[in-house]
């Protein structure tokens, strides 16, 4: 009986595994989206590639592509689209900043991503924590911008900023840095995702497909 159980769990993670081979590249549904996949390279608060990533591609489940591209097509009306920072995130990532955290030492991009924020801090204030939505494939980090100039719209704060000055209803920033996050919050709501109360950037899909799957295979 305990081998049966055994094959039977196998074979259950092999299935969540092999799931992620339905997720899709953004640019394949939407051409005219802007990726810009920071954990592939060094600009991000690690400061390096991080595990996991070996492309920089935006990996979604196919039900959350169909709602970007249904964002980007509202934009699209005004001559504005999406840009992605982070999409699919595979847990060997997670593990990666969980690891990092605990370095102590290491805080050479302190001065650009945490500035207020003792790195000693950064599992009790949940900016770093063991698990993530984005590694359920349905999750993305996304800005607007020009789709001439490429430029982004100005939001009051950089991305994956440790900070309250990135909530979505921080009051410290210009009108026009303000109704730039309603936008993004408005289009993103309209395609089916909802946003986070600290992060004006990140948003999930609302009906999910993979609400209770963490996935580790990597963006490839």
């Amino acid at each position: 009986m305990k081998k049966v159980l055994g094959l039977i769990a196998m074979i259950g993670a092999c299935a969540s595994q092999a799931s992620t081979f339905e997720f899709v590249d953004i640019k394949s549904k939407v051409p005219s989206i802007e990726t810009e996949i920071r954990y592939f390279g060094a600009d991000n608060f690690v400061g390096e590639r991080i595990d996991g990533y070996l492309a920089p591609k935006c990996l979604l489940s196919s039900e959350a592509a169909m709602g970007v591209a249904k964002a980007q097509h509202a934009l699209g009306e005004f001559g504005l689209g999406l840009k992605v920072f982070d999409c699919y995130r595979p847990q060997p990532a997670v593990d990666h900043f969980v690891r990092w955290a605990k370095a102590l030492e290491d805080t050479k991009h302190k001065a650009k991503f945490y500035p207020e924020v003792p790195k000693s801090e950064l599992f009790k204030r949940g900016y770093i924590a063991a698990r993530s939505g984005h590694s359920r494939g349905s999750t993305l980090d996304v800005t607007i911008i020009d789709l001439k100039t490429k430029a982004e719209l100005d939001m009051g704060s950089g991305w994956d900023y440790f900070s309250p000055v990135s909530w979505p209803s921080y009051q410290g920033i210009t009108a026009n840095q303000r109704a730039n996050r309603m936008l993004l919050a408005k289009v993103m709501g309209s395609a089916g995702f909802m946003g986070l109360t600290e992060e004006w950037w990140h948003f999930t899909l609302s009906n999910e497909p993979h609400q209770a799957q963490y996935f580790s295979h990597p963006v490839q």
